[in-house]
């Protein structure tokens, strides 16, 4: 039957067709909030992603969604000739709108790779903040720098997590007119409030009910300060006895002789709690009544929304955009100052009920209005559409 007149059919475009690049996927920040973004998104993107070396723990949760997943093997840490061939290759055969690339490696190959493959829009995702050769490997310093001297040829744009990442990065020489700050999201759905798991994980931990609980959580890694993190507890449990220290990430367990070693010359061994990874993050968050970052290099760390989210308050040394993701819903501290953090976070302990409550019920509101992943999930959506002139 023929339209009426001056009425004419609706065309729906085509998914706009998203490839994200990743160094891995393993646990991380960069592999958690690509797989947030990825459940986020909306029907109008086709989100597929590369891993240039393993599937991790992320893959296969992401294959379980249906999101094809791509692993090219690569040895970590040493980018190859042969594996920029075989991404190029996989890049020319899916014709992708956008390659979205996360991590310094993913954005030197994918980035390279999806220019040889002529793909019309490139993203780069840059995440750390602290370029110190002190806290970082020489190898990955030099592929920043590659990075940098690209920046002006091979991205469209550049994403940031923190305003101070962009800052380390321009003073690097990447392209300032590129870059784009767009925060970390969270889900939450899972990161809320939740008496019930508070109760339960202390009795799981054989923790005393009433004992003050304060939380670390983060892979064991310089830049993430246990070392520091077992002076500050050391001082904290001077202050107050009855408290005890929850741990967990990649590398922190009792295992860890490095870590144990630490713990034990402060004197906090017999307080802490090591739980290594773990998949139930959400209720180990709900138990904690603060949660510490003694971190010597962040960009924008998730622990700290997380947290949030779920009613805790943080303490967190000045590195990255903690100051401005805590705000009046914490402390912040100047960074390695590990006295300081313990003071803090001996005042967040000793507010009273209605103080703490009000406290809580602030650092929810706050990652609501500013860092749920549905908004932020938006302002990708909007950049993709943008670099594709749609």
């Amino acid at each position: 039957m023929a339209c009426a007149e001056g009425h004419q059919p609706t065309v729906t475009p085509p998914p706009l067709k998203v490839v994200m690049v990743i160094t891995g996927l393993g646990t991380g920040g960069a592999e958690a909030m690509l797989e947030k973004l990825i459940g986020a998104l909306s029907p109008a993107f086709a989100p597929q992603v590369v891993s240039l070396t393993n599937l991790g723990e992320v893959g296969p949760r992401l294959q379980q969604r249906g999101v094809v997943v791509t692993a090219l093997a690569m040895r970590p840490g040493r980018p190859s000739l042969a594996a920029l061939w075989r991404l190029t290759h996989l890049l020319r055969r899916l014709r992708p709108d956008v390659v979205h690339t996360w991590m310094y490696h993913a954005d030197l190959l994918g980035g390279i790779a999806a220019r040889l493959a002529g793909v019309p829009a490139v993203l780069w995702g840059v995440r750390h903040s602290n370029l110190d050769p002190a806290l970082n490997k020489r190898s990955t310093l030099r592929v920043m720098r590659a990075c940098a001297l690209l920046s002006r040829r091979v991205p469209t744009r550049i994403t940031c997590a923190a305003t101070r990442a962009r800052d380390a990065h321009v003073a690097a020489g990447y392209a300032a007119e590129r870059m784009v700050v767009i925060p970390n999201g969270f889900d939450l759905d899972r990161f809320r409030p939740d008496a019930c798991a508070r109760e339960e994980v202390r009795a799981e931990l054989g923790l005393p009910a009433a004992a003050p609980l304060v939380g670390m959580v983060g892979r064991f890694d310089a830049q993430k300060n246990h070392a520091g993190f077992a002076q500050a507890a050391a001082f904290l449990l001077q202050q107050q006895p009855d408290v005890r220290f929850l741990l967990a990430g990649s590398g922190v367990d009792v295992d860890n002789a490095v870590l144990m070693g630490w713990l034990k010359a402060a004197g906090v061994a017999a307080a802490c709690v090591l739980l290594g990874r773990r998949e139930d993050v959400p209720r180990l968050m709900a138990a904690l009544d603060v949660l510490v970052l003694p971190s010597l290099g962040e960009a924008f760390p998730n622990v700290l929304g997380e947290a949030m989210a779920c009613g805790v308050p943080c303490v967190a040394c000045d590195v990255g955009d903690c100051a401005e993701i805590v705000t009046d819903a914490g402390r912040v501290v100047p960074a390695g100052d590990m006295r300081a953090l313990a003071v803090a976070a001996a005042e967040l302990l000793a507010l009273a009920p209605a103080e703490r409550a009000a406290l809580s019920r602030a650092a929810q509101a706050d990652v609501r209005r500013r860092f749920e992943i549905g908004t932020v999930a938006a302002r990708y959506q909007d950049l993709y559409l943008q670099m594709t002139h749609r």
